[in-house]
């Protein structure tokens, strides 16, 4: 599951260079649905005053020499370690997909509470009931449609969505009504809708993510994928299809979670949209689909939560953290197996160099972020009573491609007391620290929204979504060098904020 972005207005902070933005919801049931990570963008901090006489004193107070030389240690340390890439592989080569429920995400848990338990963490499998995601027979293909062959049909490639209401192992047949927007589907009403198939043909914006809006992209046609099913059903449709939220044309569908609309929902290729869109301007065109796949009954899993306790105040918490669970076309490597590696690395690292921070570092892998964020859910009841002791909370959850520095939900005061932190992963350009308004982090929104300080590592998206929720999602689009800076840029800002003298503020 990964909501999407907000339409924003931005003005100046009096006084200063930063930028305060405020958001609306795009068009969308969802929008009680944590915010995905890329959600409104506040300031770029790098460029913040920073000369200021109190500015100066605070940071002097809170980073000591010997933690500025630890910081620097830990960084070049993470450029030089493989440990990451290994665990990566193991996730995606060994294991394999790991939807929610499925018997890989069981050995997912273990293998990875295992591996925390070797580093001297203390271990625990936190319970979270979700519904097992059972992938059936999905196939599709035009069986009426103008300057058609006597005798023939054509081939649809697609894939059913999560929280998909199945059709019969017989399937169905009906016109395909194709439109580019919700107010194309209003304007049509129920009598044009009724009994039929909808294909929302909305485009994923190549060139903006080209260009690095890749989440502005993501948004804009994201919302359709999760509310487009429940708003056809609304009309009377018996299916809704929608063309897949991705930038590489190369005829793979693309995946992902969509709201309950108790029909068929699946996502097309772009490729099969446009010819959909192209021959229904001709005439009428008839599709005969089999979307068997469904949520199953719900069982039992787990998140993977691991700590390495503080020397000073192990009652306060850092959270360090990635998503276990992935989607089953790939392997789920840049989603999100990268992010719980670099996670794990954190804890490997201070490891290695016999670090000691001063509040504890608490590595968590978490379950269903994908189809429900059941495991957030769970987390945040179970700690209800002592979030107050959440200092902060850290999320990979955007791929591995280098990181440009971090999203960041905290007060715009508490800016001045990471720029040690800038100054340390300027060399490897990943010093750019971002304010949004919502959770920088899907899994970590409980604790965003409690106020808890919340970072979500800002990774280079521009060719992300080529393969995101996809078969494509493997191994082999994992660059370990960028991979080693991704684990260098988490475990310096977890460092810092479970070892600075006071927490930041919230």
């Amino acid at each position: 599951m990964k909501p999407w972005l907000r339409d924003e207005t931005c003005d100046p902070r009096p006084g200063t260079r930063v930028m305060i933005c405020s958001s609306s919801p795009m068009r969308s049931s969802l929008a009680a649905v944590l915010v995905f990570l890329f959600a409104t963008t506040l300031a770029i901090s790098q460029n913040q005053p920073q000369n200021t006489q109190a500015a100066a004193a605070a940071i002097e107070k809170a980073y000591s020499p010997q933690l500025l030389r630890e910081l620097a240690s830990l960084r070049d340390a993470a450029l030089a370690d493989d440990y990451a890439y290994r665990q990566v592989a193991h996730l995606t080569e060994n294991i394999g997909p790991r939807p929610p429920g499925s018997p890989q995400a069981e050995v997912a848990v273990n293998y990875v509470a295992d591996e925390l338990r070797k580093l001297g963490l203390e271990v625990r499998l936190e319970e979270v009931k979700v519904r097992r995601w059972e992938r059936g027979l999905e196939t599709a293909e035009l069986v009426e449609y103008p300057g058609q062959a006597p005798g023939t049909t054509q081939k649809i490639v697609l894939t059913a969505l999560g929280r998909n209401t199945p059709t019969s192992a017989a399937g169905l047949t009906a016109e395909v009504v194709v439109v580019n927007s919700f107010d194309e589907l209003k304007a049509l009403g129920r009598q044009k809708v009724a009994g039929r198939i909808v294909l929302f043909n909305v485009p994923f914006d190549k060139q903006k993510a080209a260009a690095g809006s890749w989440g502005e992209a993501y948004g804009e046609a994201v919302a359709y994928r999760g509310d487009g099913a429940k708003a056809a059903a609304g009309l009377g449709a018996i299916a809704s299809l929608v063309r897949s939220v991705g930038g590489a044309d190369y005829r793979i569908p693309h995946t992902g979670w969509n709201d309950d609309a108790d029909i068929p929902a699946g996502a097309v290729t772009s490729e099969d949209a446009e010819l959909i869109a192209h021959l229904a301007a001709q005439g009428r065109v008839r599709m005969h689909l089999v979307l068997t796949s469904q949520n199953g009954p719900e069982v039992t899993s787990y998140n993977v939560v691991g700590d390495l306790k503080g020397s000073e105040h192990p009652e306060q918490v850092v959270v360090v953290s990635g998503h276990l669970d992935s989607w089953d076309l790939g392997t789920g490597a840049i989603d999100d197996a990268a992010g719980v590696a670099v996670a794990m690395e954190t804890a490997q690292l201070l490891k290695q160099l016999h670090l000691h921070p001063k509040r504890t570092i608490r590595v968590i892998a978490w379950m269903d972020e994908e189809n429900g964020g059941r495991g957030h859910d769970a987390y945040a009841k179970a700690h209800e009573a002592d979030i107050v002791n959440h200092v902060a909370a850290l999320e990979s959850d955007l791929g591995a491609g280098h990181p440009l520095g971090f999203w960041a939900k905290i007060t715009p005061d508490a800016l001045p007391l990471l720029q040690p932190v800038q100054d340390i992963l300027r060399t490897q350009g990943a010093n750019l620290i971002k304010l949004v308004n919502e959770s920088p982090g899907a899994d970590i929104a409980p604790l965003a929204k409690a106020g808890v300080p919340a970072f979500g590592v800002l990774q280079d998206g521009r060719t992300y979504f080529n393969y995101h929720h996809t078969a494509a999602d493997t191994l082999d689009k994992i660059v370990p060098q960028e991979l080693r800076e991704n684990g260098a840029a988490l475990a310096v800002m977890g460092y810092v904020l479970a070892s600075m003298t006071d927490p930041l503020p919230r």
